[in-house]
């Protein structure tokens, strides 16, 4: 392998570079929602509950989580190629495990190891700003952005239809498939870093933090902790503040921080994180508002009754309107700041909502929904590194976008238990489902949460226009 640590960024672009940072970024977001349409196959196949297949989707997530903001303090240093060649690395062996899983146990842990690459898209920004030409970087890191988030719809149709064909192994091949190609994609095209990069990790620091983000997404992601046993949603929820205050107070005092706290009180970057966590909540609750109402038997009233294929098809125009929302944003950059941006996509999100809380009695408009959806989506993520980065340094890009990827997380996981506690609000004791008025309630909840974020982007044009000293 040729040593590329002093490639310039031209000779880098010469490489396949923007096209394989583009499909790890792909790849670990399917990887990562696989679990979603296989709880009731790995369900019926491993003899165990839902409740504890509904882990093969749930521990990854927190997995991710908690990695990011260590990957990404890695990713700063002069090992982050290496970084990323050992998690994929870890990701393959966990598709592995989740193809040839004596028991579900074993099944488990490879969705725990696939888990790691969820950390890997804010390596990739960090790649594409250090090994690009400056009009390149933009756009590859907004679609970077996009990619990570709307990536979910391009797996999720096709693990249900290899489900019912060919089984459930078949489907996780797929997820093994793709890591295998991914990780020698990177030996070939990934760089060195460039010189002059040094990191030192906090451990105690990534120890508290770790333990805050796990505690805080199980109190908030476990929406059956709060109906069958709140006394221990809130002692969760209380020791995931002690613990993230406890490391906030270490990070300050620190002389290697995990994540540079100064760069996140700019005006810019809180605004844009606070903006990522709200519209994360909508975008979310939405999504998952959407699947599982498409996927409600008839005889309750309302709903289709499709099956996980044609569930998962209702997701292929939220990821195909995502990217083509990410490839409207640098042509809208050439006119409009990026909190206004922002704005927009919230403001697509939030019409979004508002059309889902006032007509969904068609299957078509489950479509139309989740385009919208995903064009708002895509807008929005494209938009959200240039918000974050025009004050960022180039070293802290891995950094500061793996903090904005937890604010992320927090804020889907919010969201799906906030639409998972309205709906089991409307439910009535000894029925299965819900009213259809849950779905309403739940649509305006996330209709406020983008109204919110909304009118924080838009408030957030006058700090970009404050902005006096841009990332060198």
């Amino acid at each position: 392998m040729t040593d590329t640590l002093t490639e310039s960024p031209t000779k880098a672009a010469s490489r396949p570079l923007v096209p394989t940072l583009m499909f790890i970024a792909l790849v670990v977001a399917v990887v990562g929602s696989l679990g979603a349409p296989l709880i009731t196959a790995v369900a019926g196949k491993f003899d165990v509950s839902l409740a504890a297949a509904q882990w093969t989707l749930t521990a990854p997530l927190l997995v991710g989580a908690i990695a990011t903001p260590v990957l990404g303090r890695l990713g700063a240093g002069p090992r982050r190629r290496q970084v990323i060649l050992a998690t994929l690395a870890m990701v393959v062996v966990g598709s592995l495990l989740t193809v040839v899983p004596p028991s579900f146990g074993w099944l488990l842990a490879g969705r725990v190891a696939q888990g790691a690459g969820l950390a890997l898209p804010a390596l990739m920004m960090g790649v594409a700003r250090d090994h690009l030409p400056e009009e390149r970087s933009g756009p590859a890191i907004a679609l970077l952005s996009v990619a990570s988030t709307v990536g979910i719809g391009v797996g999720y149709p096709l693990a249900g239809l290899l489900t019912e064909v060919s089984g459930l192994r078949a489907a996780y091949g797929l997820g093994l498939v793709i890591t295998v190609v991914a990780l020698a994609a990177a030996w070939w095209a990934v760089p060195q870093p460039p010189q002059g990069r040094s990191v030192a990790v906090d451990v105690p620091g990534a120890a508290l933090l770790g333990g805050g983000l796990l505690a805080l997404l199980l109190a908030i992601s476990q929406t059956t902790l709060w109906t069958g046993n709140p006394v221990l949603a809130c002692g969760l929820l209380a020791a995931a503040v002690v613990l993230l205050a406890v490391w906030v107070r270490r990070e300050r005092r620190s002389d290697t921080p995990l994540v540079d706290l100064g760069l996140l009180r700019h005006p810019a970057v809180a605004g844009a994180n606070v903006t990522m966590f709200l519209g994360g909540i909508g975008m979310y609750l939405l999504l998952t508002l959407v699947t599982r109402y498409v996927q409600t038997p008839a005889t309750a009233g309302y709903g289709f009754g499709v099956d996980v294929f044609i569930a998962g098809l209702v997701l292929v125009p939220f990821s195909a309107l995502g990217f083509a929302g990410g490839k409207l944003v640098p042509p809208l950059r050439k006119r409009l700041d990026a909190p206004t941006v922002l704005a927009i996509g919230g403001a697509m999100v939030l019409v979004a909502l508002v059309v889902f809380a006032l007509t969904r009695g068609q299957l078509w408009l489950a479509f139309a929904v989740m385009g919208l959806l995903g064009l708002g989506v895509g807008t929005f993520s494209a938009a959200m590194p240039a918000a974050i980065l025009a004050v960022t340094p180039r070293e802290e890009t891995s950094s500061a976008m793996s903090f904005n990827q937890v604010v992320r997380s927090v804020g889907f996981s919010l969201g799906s238990a906030l639409g998972g506690l309205v709906l089991a609000a409307h439910t009535g004791s000894g029925t299965g489902f819900p009213t259809e008025s849950g779905y309403t309630s739940a649509a305006w909840a996330g209709a406020a949460s983008m109204a919110v974020t909304t009118v924080i982007s838009l408030a957030l044009r006058r700090t970009a226009k404050a902005r006096s000293h841009p990332a060198s």
